[in-house]
């Protein structure tokens, strides 16, 4: 047997050492002009090509959500979510597709405010009512055919009082038939990604509701759970912030020659808390959504309310009376209001840690400092702190031979990725990573040398891994 020999014999330390230095004189001559930086370029290089993405995991696990029966709630769904970051706080039965009743409603409040946000509407134009609307029964304004009423004024009636020929009058309004305005629901709500939600009419009545010859046929109905219904009123909140000029009416007439107002069936607007009948149901920063009923769906609510930087949504759905309705959505309230608050855990335009710089190509600079596009907030417990164990991160840069100068100031260069993980489960947001200023792109003599540098540091790199 032969014994392998791991000691290195002087004739092959003698040839190393004479390679050595035949290589340090071919680069002192080669490089003589740029020799004080071929090693900060080196350095530099090897940074730009290691991993792109960083990730540090917690070891904290979060602790339980509140339950159905902690929170003493009876509802057969319901969900309570903040609106700015979309975290769900509390889910019961919330996946669950539901007959949602007038919920429904706020579909066509949604498209009608999109239309009047496009251009394609005008909240004066004025709206004929044909037969369909003139026959829809259930809560109404009385609308009769050939009535013309202004776009806002169907659109208050709708938010308000539920007004269901209100709804349809503005549905064929816009798309012609009841029916093609459905297909415009359906596919908003795909485009919102909810997942359950499946309309048949603008209104949330069921088919044997609907005037007999403008029901669609088959056996489908409405129906939306929980889930899908919250995201409709974020959508609402997020993208037409006026909705509370409508929804916080606490009365009005249709008509000025009405006897009577229409009342808002909201009861839990805070306004109401000067009102007799109301005021025990008036809970402090509501200012919409959107009540329902039918034989199927029982009484439903969408709710939200806002407190200083924090606006909560919920959703009950089949609770047992109009009261009950809202005294399950004040139990979610109190949950959210008493115990979280959002929480910025980084800044816009802030750097990440360890990686304050995307490379790229063919600039003057060979980087481009990298910066978050917008803050990062989280719901926490009140008074809660971020640290290294709950809030981690995961960058990913654009690779560099995607990055090629100039580069524009707000360029997108990666995306990083936060983590928060507290009691209310793991929260993610990522954002987009932008350079924080221009980078033209460099002189050709400045990227010839550059590469003949990069040349001889892989050169140099190569003759130190023989050693």
């Amino acid at each position: 047997m032969f014994k392998h020999n791991n000691q290195v014999s002087p004739r092959t330390k003698f040839k190393r050492a004479i390679a050595f230095v035949t290589a340090f004189q071919i680069l002192s001559f080669a490089l003589l002009p740029s020799a004080g930086i071929v090693a900060a370029e080196a350095s530099s290089k090897l940074v730009a090509q290691g991993e792109t993405t960083t990730t540090t995991k917690s070891t904290k696990s979060a602790a339980a959500s509140p339950t159905k029966e902690s929170l003493g709630l009876v509802a057969e769904s319901a969900i309570l979510m903040e609106a700015s970051t979309g975290q769900i706080i509390v889910n019961i039965n919330s996946e669950v597709a539901l007959p949602p009743a007038s919920m429904t409603k706020m579909m066509t409040e949604y498209i009608v405010m999109e239309k009047v946000k496009n251009g394609e509407l005008a909240w004066e134009d004025n709206v004929s009512t044909k037969k369909n609307a003139a026959l829809t029964q259930g809560s109404r304004v009385f609308l009769a055919e050939n009535d013309t009423h202004t776009v806002r004024d169907l659109y208050i009636a709708m938010a308000i009082a539920s007004a269901n020929d209100a709804a349809v009058a503005l549905a064929e309004h816009i798309a012609g038939t009841e029916q093609d305005f459905v297909k415009l629901m359906n596919d908003t709500a795909k485009r919102l990604d909810m997942k359950t939600a499946y309309f048949v009419n603008a209104t949330g009545l069921e088919q044997r509701d609907m005037p007999e010859e403008f029901r669609p046929g088959g056996e489908h109905e409405t129906v939306m759970s929980a889930i899908d219904v919250a995201k409709l009123v974020r959508a609402i909140v997020q993208d037409h912030p006026e909705f509370s000029q409508f929804t916080t009416i606490q009365k009005k007439k249709f008509r000025e020659r009405d006897k009577t107002e229409m009342d808002n069936l909201n009861w839990m607007l805070e306004a109401n808390k000067n009102v007799t009948n109301f005021k025990r149901y008036a809970y402090p920063g509501v200012d919409g959504m959107k009540t329902g009923f039918t034989d199927a769906a029982q009484y439903t609510f969408a709710g939200t309310a806002k407190r200083d930087n924090m606006r909560l949504i919920t959703v009950v759905m089949g609770t047992k009376s109009k009261e009950a309705r809202f005294t399950e959505t004040a139990k979610l309230m109190d949950y959210g209001f008493n115990n979280l608050e959002v929480k910025q855990a980084v800044a816009s335009k802030q750097v990440v840690p360890d990686k304050e710089v995307a490379p790229i190509k063919k600039g003057v600079s060979t980087d481009v400092r990298a910066v978050t596009e917008k803050d990062v907030s989280f719901v926490v417990d009140k008074g809660a702190a971020f640290d290294e164990k709950t809030l981690t991160n995961e960058v990913k840069l654009i690779p560099e031979d995607q990055l090629v100068a100039p580069i524009k100031n707000g360029q997108k260069v990666g995306t990083v990725t936060y983590t928060f993980k507290g009691k209310t489960g793991e929260q993610k947001q990522t954002v987009n990573l932008i350079a924080s200023e221009d980078v033209e792109k460099g002189s050709w003599w400045r990227l010839f040398f550059r590469a003949i540098k990069n040349f001889f540091v892989d050169l140099f790199k190569s003759i130190g891994d023989l050693f």
